[in-house]
């Protein structure tokens, strides 16, 4: 097994997620006693937060490319950054660091291409529907990607910085949500990207009849069978 380096705090909340399914994964796959050899380097989303909201990506890269280095200095073998926004540093990390990283977009367009869809839409941060590093992933593998109106992404955007990441999960927030699914279906997607690690805290395969691509489930799987591979 090869030791897992996480980054995470982007929410705690989520990496909760991250640690539960990373060790159910590791316990399905290998039975008896067994759970993940992993590291965590938790950082303050509030300092997170605020450079994301000032578009510091200098100082945001910085900040992730150091914690990446305690986590190899730490003995980590495979990396993950438990957060889909953040990955618009992985080219710093990768520039300052010897450790593999499992990329959030490359996973998840893997398991959209294995189910055979073609058109996806992405939910996520601003950062992550307006900016190219997670669209371009998949768009480089044959996957079209729309993604909802202005005041659909701000309503995204806002539940999730004002509700998600504080653990709070509101009915009408998943209402909010639902249409905006509903819509961006209309439009022609065939399945949606959870492309932020606290939507699954809100809307769930129960709530849609349309496939769900929980980035979250996906990332920590995969990067389980890579570490035991």
């Amino acid at each position: 097994m090869k030791k897992i380096g996480l980054i995470g705090g982007m929410s705690w909340e989520s990496t909760l997620l991250y640690y539960e399914l990373i060790n159910k994964k590791v316990k399905a796959m290998r039975g008896g006693l067994h759970s993940a050899d992993c590291v965590i380097e938790s950082v303050d989303f509030s300092e997170i937060a605020e450079l994301q909201a000032k578009d510091d990506w200098k100082a945001l890269n910085d900040l992730m490319v150091s914690r990446a280095k305690n986590l190899e200095g730490a003995g980590a073998e495979l990396l993950m950054i438990c957060a889909n926004t953040m990955h618009l540093c992985v080219e710093a990390i990768e520039e300052h660091t010897n450790i593999p990283i499992v990329h959030i977009a490359s996973v998840t367009a893997d398991q959209i291409k294995e189910v055979q869809l073609d058109k996806v839409a992405l939910l996520g941060t601003k950062f992550t529907m307006e900016k190219d590093f997670f669209k371009n992933i998949l768009i480089s593998k044959g996957i079209d990607v729309i993604i909802p109106e202005e005041k659909g992404r701000d309503l995204v955007h806002n539940i999730i910085y004002n509700e998600l990441v504080r653990g709070e999960t509101k009915i009408e927030s998943k209402k909010i949500y639902l249409e905006i699914i509903a819509d961006l279906k209309a439009k022609g997607a065939q399945g949606i990207i959870l492309g932020c690690t606290e939507i699954p805290l809100l809307i769930g395969p129960e709530d849609t009849d349309i496939p769900l691509f929980n980035t979250t489930k996906i990332h920590a799987e995969k990067t389980v069978e890579l570490s035991l591979s």
